[in-house]
Parts: C-alpha cells; structure tokens; sequence
C-alpha cells in the first residue's frame, strides 16, 4: 500500500478502506508533507506533470473521508 508515497497513481478507496485507523493518520501526514515538498520543489523548478498536485490532494481527500468513516464507526 505505500508504493504510492511518490504520487504517481491514485490510490484505489479499496486500498484506503483496507488500512486502520492509525495508519491512515500517518499516511495522510506523509501525503501532506509530499504535497508541501512538491509545491516547493515547483515553485523552484516547474514539474512536467502538474496533475500530480491534484491527484495527491484527492487521495488526502479519499483518506480523511475514510477516516472519518472509520471513527463513527467505532464510537
């Protein structure tokens, strides 16, 4: 599941679904650090493929969403 941590392809909501509640907090603050480090590392020297922006800020999405799932669940 984490071969993704470079933002290459989406990650599937099967995959997010599969992961626990403590691993989707972590992974969503690497996520959002790699989003940081990519807007920085652009400001520097434009990336080829901008999408990957939009394709890291949805999987933050997906992963909060299935979070948030997760936690109502259990209480």
């Amino acid at each position: 599941m984490l071969n993704n941590i470079d933002g290459d392809n989406k990650m599937k909501i099967s995959e997010v679904r599969e992961m626990s509640i403590a691993d989707l907090r972590d992974r969503i603050e690497i996520e959002k650090s790699n989003l940081d480090t990519m807007k920085i590392n652009h400001a520097i020297s434009p990336l080829e493929d901008t999408s990957k922006f939009r394709k890291t800020r949805q999987d933050i999405a997906r992963m909060i969403t299935v979070l948030a799932e997760k936690e109502k669940q259990q209480n």
